[in-house]
Parts: structure tokens; C-alpha cells; sequence
């Protein structure tokens, strides 16, 4: 896949997902400008991962702002020297392998490269708000069924 121009972005409202959910044709025909859009913030990061179930933040790594579910991580905000808040998510290997030919999207620092599946969005170039919160879903929930029984169990009781 062709590195796309700057200022472009998916269109997850059209889409209804992620971006290594679509089909590489669902992908070019629904680009949109971003029209300048502020990325999201620590704050509207913090607020969408602390309302998912059971998820618990600590700051840790230098003034990481990580969040948790069964005791394991799911999301990373911080990490980057860039203008905006980047946010580092768990994905399938087929999401990292598309994912990773985007502008605005790089392996995690420290754990892609130790060969772990995840990503880290530092600008809004190539994916919205909405398909983040698409993709730290998709991290939580495969962190949650990586979980012993035991654990995803006591977490439903909670419910």
C-alpha cells in the first residue's frame, strides 16, 4: 500500500470501523481532508478508556498514562516528542502489518520491537479518533481473552 498524502484521513463514519477491517477498495474510496481536526487529547483519551469495564489506570514510564484490564495493558498515551498525544494500542498481525506502511502510525517503541503487535498513532495523517477508539476496543478485548478464566470470570461478576 502507497503512503497516502498528509491531511488525509479515513472516513470511520462511513467506514463503521477500523482500517485493516475494510477491504483495500472500502479504504481509497472513503479518504476525506482532515479539515485540520485537533487529535485526541490525554484528557479525551483517559475519559474513553477508563468508561470501557473494569479497565484501571496507573501513570507509569516516564508520565505514561496506561490503562489496564485483568491486571495486563491494553493502551499506552504518551511515549512520543511529537506536538500531539500518541497513543500506542495491542492489534492483530494483520492490522500491524497494514497499519505499519501508514504515515502518522509506527511500531510501539518497546514493544514492537521485541516482536509484539502493537502500534502507536503520533498524528491524525492516516487515522481518526473514531477508528482509535476502534482499534483500543479491539486491544482491550483481546487482552481480556487472554486472560485465565478465572480472571475474565471475577471481572463479569463485577459487573
Amino acid at each position: 500500500m502507497a503512503p497516502q498524502p498528509l491531511g488525509i484521513t479515513r472516513n470511520a463514519e462511513e467506514n463503521g470501523g477500523p482500517v485493516a477491517a475494510r477491504s483495500s477498495e472500502e479504504r481509497a474510496e472513503n479518504l476525506t481532508v482532515s479539515g485540520g481536526k485537533a487529535a485526541m487529547t490525554r484528557k479525551d483519551y483517559d475519559a474513553f478508556c477508563g468508561g470501557l469495564p473494569h479497565a484501571t489506570h496507573v501513570v507509569q514510564w516516564g508520565d505514561a498514562s496506561v490503562w489496564k484490564i485483568g491486571g495486563k495493558v491494553f493502551a499506552i498515551g504518551g511515549w512520543s516528542h511529537g506536538d500531539e498525544f500518541a497513543v500506542s494500542f495491542k492489534c492483530s498481525k494483520t492490522s500491524f502489518a497494514i497499519l505499519s506502511e501508514l504515515p502518522g502510525l509506527r511500531p510501539a517503541p518497546h514493544l514492537a520491537s521485541r516482536g509484539l503487535p502493537w502500534m502507536q498513532r503520533v498524528d491524525t495523517h492516516s487515522l481518526s479518533d473514531h477508528d482509535l477508539k476502534q482499534y483500543l476496543r479491539q486491544s482491550y478485548a483481546m487482552i481480556l481473552a487472554a486472560r485465565p478464566k478465572k480472571i475474565q470470570e471475577a471481572l463479569r461478576a463485577r459487573i
